[in-house]
């Protein structure tokens, strides 16, 4: 398969690989594209956003705080003080989204941050629940970011072990049937059982695949060899770590889980299952299947997807190896765009063809609301969509419409659309489009016409 030219490539590269091309960044990846995404593979991981930089330790602390104060302005009948605490536990959530928002607007790596935001939808946490919300920011800051060009395991376990995860998908209150908490518990005449949702949340979302060849015995054996991951209930517990396990709820006992038979104690256990599964083959194709379909096509060449299987499997999951694959990937360079923008991706590539970012979350929150994506609250543990289908109705390219009129409105007369268009698109931009700009009756409708059309809509 040949490789278009090299105005193509580095317009793909900014575009499709990346999250939209801000100015010069299509003449900066022009002279070699590959190069120039490959340089963008580091082995610290992605960057990181500028946050306030408190820990899931630090913001697990907080919280306990602020539901303190809340109980308490209850109990005193205070109302302002009740909305004062919860405005408080909002204004961390917010700002950590605007942060990511921002870095993903103005990097000069946006493959390395797509990368990273590939990695946070599919090991997906949401803050539909007040806990799992004070730490959504620190977990892609923790648990995705530092490994999105490491070892596969790597990030799995420490997913699968930082609070977010566990209080989104319930883990924290699994307990061992045959444990001594269980025990304790049964004495007092009340229940405690176990929690399958991690366990199965693992198996078919995050390693496996729906058709891995797990059954609901492997479910049920992995969750008992995952009781005791659990959350520090206080700042004794969780001094250093908000992950603790809690030797009481383990369940005792041997674990057999597709066929392998696991003797560790402790939460060695579970560490040893997932060690494994993070190697298998279906592991390798389920994950490679989902890359290639999020950034080439949402029914990806069968090649393309075997070829980052092979390269999964021959590092045992080494991320900067499949990355690598996927740049040198002749399918990937495919000059006909297939992968229509998320709500977020649009947004983004938008401030980046502007040459500026949102400067404030409540600029950028109700947006994404109207178009479907709501800031740190995907629908479930599955993620945001990847396909067209979920975005490009018509009543959600309305409302795309209606934010790419406001948002031209607004800074429209400060830029030369011509530039724009060529900035944003390079190569892509397509003689149609490009006329429908030249010939806009003014400035804040030829940016409009361009956001709108086909090109910068798809990638």
């Amino acid at each position: 398969m040949a490789l278009p030219g090299k105005d193509m490539q580095a317009a793909i590269a900014a575009t499709r690989f990346g999250l939209g091309a801000r100015p010069g960044e299509i003449d900066a990846a022009r002279g070699d594209p590959r190069d120039w995404l490959k340089a963008q593979i580091t082995r610290d991981g992605a960057d990181q956003p500028a946050t306030d930089g408190e820990s899931a330790v630090q913001r697990l602390a907080e919280y306990r705080q602020q539901q303190e104060a809340i109980q308490a302005a209850r109990k005193a009948g205070d109302q302002e003080a009740v909305k004062a605490a919860q405005r408080d536990r909002r204004q961390d959530v917010n700002q950590d989204f605007l942060a990511r928002a921002q870095l993903g607007a103005a990097t000069d790596a946006s493959f390395r941050e797509r990368w990273a935001l590939f990695w946070a939808n599919h090991f997906t946490v949401s803050a539909t629940k007040q806990i799992t919300a004070s730490v959504a920011g620190p977990f892609e800051q923790e648990a995705i970011r530092p490994h999105a060009f490491g070892r596969f395991e790597d990030m799995l376990v420490a997913s699968s072990s930082h609070p977010a995860m566990l209080t989104y998908l319930d883990q924290a209150q699994s307990v061992g049937p045959e444990s001594s908490q269980a025990a304790r518990a049964q004495k007092r005449g009340r229940r405690a059982g176990l929690n399958e949702n991690l366990a199965r949340e693992i198996l078919e979302l995050h390693t496996l695949g729906v058709n891995g060849g797990y059954t609901q015995a492997d479910v049920t054996e992995f969750a008992r060899a995952m009781t005791g991951w659990s959350v520090a209930r206080n700042a004794d517990e969780g001094v250093d770590s908000a992950f603790l396990f809690r030797t009481a709820t383990h369940e005792p006992g041997e674990r057999t889980v597709m066929g392998r038979l696991y003797g560790q104690k402790g939460m060695d256990q579970a560490r040893a299952i997932m060690a494994d599964l993070a190697t298998r083959p279906a592991t390798a194709r389920h994950c490679a299947r989902k890359i290639a379909a999020h950034f080439v096509a949402d029914d990806p060449p069968p090649s393309l997807v075997q070829r980052l299987e092979k390269a999964w499997l021959s590092s045992e999951g080494r991320l900067d190896v499949v990355a690598t694959a996927l740049i040198d990937a002749p399918e990937a360079w495919e000059p006909t765009p297939a992968k229509f923008k998320t709500p977020y991706e649009f947004l983004i590539s938008t401030w980046r063809a502007a040459g500026t970012q949102p400067q404030a979350y409540n600029l950028l929150a109700p947006t994404l609301n109207g178009l479907g994506q709501p800031p740190f609250r995907p629908p479930s543990p599955d993620g945001w969509a990847d396909e067209a289908s979920a975005w490009a109705a018509p009543d959600a390219l309305i409302k795309r419409m209606t934010f790419a009129q406001s948002f031209s409105q607004r800074i429209g007369d400060c830029l030369d659309p011509n530039t724009v268009a060529a900035n944003a698109l390079g190569a892509r931009l397509s003689e149609p489009v490009a006329k429908a700009v030249a010939r806009a009756e003014s400035r804040p409708e030829a940016l409009a016409v361009l956001l709108m059309s086909p090109e910068f809509q798809r990638r």
